[in-house]
């Protein structure tokens, strides 16, 4: 069977899940713990990140390259367009999302807020939280933006634009840091797409010490 290591609420790890669940492939889930740099886990993945799948008798890292090579290997169902332009734009929000999203929000609350606390690495810098807090409205009016032109945020279907911008904002959600009132546009994109089978395995997602709020796992919030 599959093999994926991951933590619960790397957004990096719940992406690869999602492709996964859409493509209907069986996985094992195995949580690493990657800040301690076991030798069996380098071995793995010498950069000490996470997700690292084995699958089809190979051991592959970075989450874009891991979904990717989903998409190439089971192309059904589609979540990268046929056109090239259409490509273009999945790829270029998948890196907005999983680069300037994660660089300005994800780590500012996610990491500072659990990943300090589960990693023994002290407490929250309240500045950066704040810059987080700040930065996370700026991403949502983004994506309001783009909702009010498109179905989907990449375009009139879903594509793993959405899995890459979802995986974070529920990453976020498990601590309540998405104001969801903030667009009407970007709640209803996410309770279609938090609806899906394939999310059933990211709202069962417990972590030890941080419950998640009640409307974490309600798909009509």
């Amino acid at each position: 069977m599959t093999r994926l290591y991951h933590v619960p609420l790397s957004p990096f790890c719940r992406k690869v899940r999602l492709t996964l669940a859409e493509k209907k492939v069986e996985v094992e889930l195995v949580e690493e713990r990657y800040w301690e740099q076991d030798p069996e886990f380098l071995r793995r993945n010498p950069a000490a990140k996470i997700p690292v799948i084995k699958l089809n008798g190979k051991t592959m890292s970075e989450s874009q390259a891991i979904c990717e090579y989903l998409e190439d290997t089971i192309p059904e169902p589609r979540l990268l367009p046929k056109d090239a332009d259409g490509r273009y734009e999945v790829r270029r929000l998948c890196s907005w999302f999983d680069d300037k999203f994660h660089d300005e929000v994800t780590s500012k609350l996610v990491y500072e807020r659990v990943n300090k606390k589960v990693m023994k690495q002290g407490y929250p810098d309240s500045k950066n939280v704040k810059s987080g807090a700040t930065r996370i409205k700026y991403h949502l009016d983004y994506m309001h933006w783009l909702l009010d032109q498109r179905r989907w945020l990449a375009g009139n279907e879903m594509t793993l634009a959405d899995f890459a911008a979802a995986a974070h904002l529920s990453s976020l959600d498990y601590i309540s840091d998405v104001d969801w009132n903030r667009s009407q546009n970007v709640k209803d994109w996410y309770a279609k797409i938090k609806s899906r089978p394939s999310f059933r395995s990211i709202l069962a997602d417990q972590v030890p010490g941080f419950p998640p709020p009640a409307h974490y796992a309600d798909l009509d919030f």
